[in-house]
């Protein structure tokens, strides 16, 4: 969960045609929603390792996929890591390390206990955040007449590219999830249903941060959160109470990224307090990197690797 950064990096840059961007990526992420679905009923798939399988009866293939997977999860460990300290050190003036320290020492203590309830949490907290993001968009929908001031690189193919690129990385996480929502879903009318809602609802957020971001005042490549700024341009209560929301989101999301890691890879517990201990202790040197230039530089990437999974997933239907 990353504060307008992905938006900014994938979309805004292209000014008008990343709104063209943002439709391509959401309308592709619906496909691939519809098709894991039916391939999950079809086959009656009950985990991501008999779905990859599925998908390509390559060993070495599905290896790679695993491999990317599991390398995704620890960037995404480290860059909600990198973005709770760029909280502090925004808002607050508190030196990245620090918020690192804290951070990694709460992610630590979690790990060691029970932490389903707490990664549960992210059930309440992202409809909050949805909410939020739409009161921003409502009180900031002025922003939008700014688009014909925006000197981008106003680039139609780019965009689109970015667009595919924006949705391939987010399925590598997002395709485990819909696998395990399979046994919800009974009829290809209700796969359909549910993958038109997700778009719709992805668009109408993706438009609003993009929106957003329009308010910007400042260079923002100075700013690592935002929508963070942009709500504490709405007054305290809306930086504050935004804050909060979106820590939680990101602290939870570390959490249950640092987890699978843990879960995937350790089975006796004295590694898992080792590996566990190595996380967090690795956090410190790569949270120095920054949260925006791990999201400049990693998350493209991981879409190209992404594209092996969608490319898999969308010739299913050719056999």
């Amino acid at each position: 969960m990353h504060p307008g950064k992905e938006i900014f990096l994938f979309f805004s840059i292209y000014g008008k045609n990343g709104i063209i961007g943002i439709l391509i990526s959401q309308i592709l992420i619906g496909l691939i929603i519809y098709k894991v679905i039916l391939i999950s009923q079809k086959y009656k798939i009950e985990n991501y390792e008999q779905f990859n399988q599925k998908i390509s009866t390559h060993p070495k293939t599905n290896e790679v996929i695993k491999i990317i997977i599991n390398i995704f999860l620890l960037i995404s460990f480290y860059v909600m890591i990198a973005g709770f300290s760029a909280y502090f050190s925004q808002e607050i003036g508190i030196p990245n390390i620090w918020g690192t320290i804290i951070v990694s020492i709460i992610c630590y203590i979690i790990f060691m206990g029970n932490i389903e309830r707490l990664i549960q949490v992210n059930t309440i907290l992202i409809p909050i955040l949805i909410i939020f993001i739409l009161i921003l968009t409502i009180k900031n929908i002025d922003a939008y007449t700014k688009l014909n001031e925006i000197n981008t690189k106003s680039n139609l193919i780019k965009s689109i590219a970015s667009g595919i690129l924006y949705s391939s990385y987010n399925s590598i996480t997002m395709i485990p999830i819909i696998v395990s929502l399979k046994k919800y879903i009974n009829t290809k009318k209700q796969a359909v249903n549910l993958s038109i809602l997700c778009v719709i609802i992805l668009i109408i957020l993706a438009i609003s941060i993009y929106g957003i971001l329009l308010k910007i005042d400042i260079n923002i490549n100075q700013v690592e959160l935002p929508t963070v700024y942009i709500a504490g341009k709405n007054g305290k209560i809306y930086k504050y109470a935004y804050g909060f929301i979106i820590l939680s989101a990101i602290l939870t999301s570390a959490i249950a990224a640092g987890y699978s890691i843990l879960e995937n890879y350790v089975k006796k517990p004295k590694t898992y307090k080792k590996i566990a201990i190595f996380l967090c202790i690795s956090a410190l040197f790569v949270s120095k990197i920054g949260f925006s230039n791990l999201i400049n530089t990693l998350y493209p990437v991981f879409g190209i690797l992404g594209i092996i999974q969608i490319y898999f997933i969308l010739r299913k239907k050719q056999q």
